[in-house]
């Protein structure tokens, strides 16, 4: 039976996320751990998480699961989720500079950062809140099933500025489109919440439980 790891390291709605996915598991086990071995046993490996980064980064370093998600991300599917994506890249914005994992090379910025300089977009509150829609801007198995611009839940301030086009999979306008999903090789991670958004959430999690982190 494939196994499933949804990192515990105390941030985040881990019950819903873990919920979520033995809603549409089929054959798989999913366990919820801070245990590094149990991770690297794992067949697939989900971060998820909110709160402040700072503080993830920290939990991750305790419990010496910074090195475990260097190590999964290399050789297994892995699933980043709101705060789990944005600790995979160098940096962010957050508390005047904070380091992330620096697995995928950019930075997470604030969104009150940019839309001070769009006019147009007086009226957009920080946080970005609700539901919006996805943009899928290149094909990956991880999109299988679900319509293009399908709307999704988020809850973020911040977001994510990767230093390459080519990792970005999916956009989302909030006064300018910003990056909602990034994939590299065995890596996907979303800004958005898919254990909160319904039919399009489901489907998703359900494609990474049968994705072998090909292409």
């Amino acid at each position: 039976m494939a196994t499933v790891a949804v990192i515990d390291y105390g941030m985040g709605n881990i019950r819903s996320v873990s919920k979520a996915l033995e809603h549409v598991s089929g054959g798989s086990r999913v366990i919820v751990t801070h245990e590094a071995e149990a991770v690297l046993r794992a067949d697939r490996v989900v971060l998820p998480g909110v709160g402040a980064l700072q503080d993830c980064i920290s939990e991750l370093k305790r419990l010496g699961l910074d090195e475990v998600i260097r190590e999964s991300v290399r050789n297994k599917p892995f699933l980043g989720i709101c705060l789990g994506m944005q600790a995979l890249l160098d940096s962010s914005a957050e508390n005047g500079g904070t380091e992330a994992l620096g697995i995928i090379p950019g930075e997470v910025r604030h969104f009150a950062d940019q839309l001070r300089t769009i006019p147009a977009s007086n009226g957009l509150k920080v946080p970005h809140m609700g539901w919006n829609q996805v943009h899928q801007v290149k094909s990956h198995p991880m999109w299988q099933g679900i319509a293009q611009d399908s709307r999704f839940y988020f809850v973020h301030s911040y977001y994510v500025a990767p230093a390459s086009e080519a990792v970005v999979s999916a956009t989302t306008p909030y006064g300018f489109d910003f990056t909602a999903v990034i994939d590299q090789e065995n890596i996907f991670a979303v800004q958005f919440h898919p254990e909160k958004s319904q039919h399009a959430g489901l489907a998703l999690l359900s494609n990474f439980l049968s994705w072998d982190g090909s292409n």
